[in-house]
């Protein structure tokens, strides 16, 4: 059972390089019973990452989004960029364990994946994971408490 408040939709958004990566992660969402919200891009056509990073990031910190997922070719892009949002706490997940210790030690509410640098499938594993596991608290929500400035 999910952690995040799934009656609410999931926010998903990628640039260029993320596109098939994205649409792929839809899919495996939807096949989950997870409702969507969209943010584009909506194909290869070249773009900038911080025009899709930003409404995503928005989503989530005003509680309108259970969390986030933001894909770029590296995924630093959006990550920096969701990152700028105080109430974001965006991680950059490239393995399962990964994903799996940004939700338990981090409290991770925004996912970032680098779509040319993930197998296909890796990246619906990420996101299984980073979606089931819920935060530790304990002596992590100390550190997480000072995050913010």
């Amino acid at each position: 059972m999910s952690p995040f408040n799934l009656k609410l939709p999931v926010a998903i958004g990628c640039d260029h390089a993320g596109f098939d990566c994205k649409e792929d992660l839809i899919s495996f969402l939807e096949g989950e019973g997870v409702t969507i919200k969209d943010f584009g891009t909506f194909s290869k056509e070249s773009m900038d990452y911080p025009d899709i990073a930003h409404p995503v990031a928005d989503a989530v910190e005003k509680g309108e989004a259970a969390f986030g997922v933001l894909l770029c070719g590296s995924a630093n892009g959006v990550a920096i960029t969701a990152n700028k949002h105080q109430g974001i706490r965006a991680a950059i997940c490239w393995g399962e364990e990964l994903a799996e210790l940004a939700r338990k030690h981090n409290d991770a509410n925004v996912i970032c994946i680098p779509a040319r640098f993930v197998r296909d499938g890796d990246a619906e594993k990420m996101l299984d994971t980073f979606m089931n596991t819920a935060f530790e608290g304990g002596r992590h929500a100390n550190r997480v408490a000072k995050i913010a400035c």
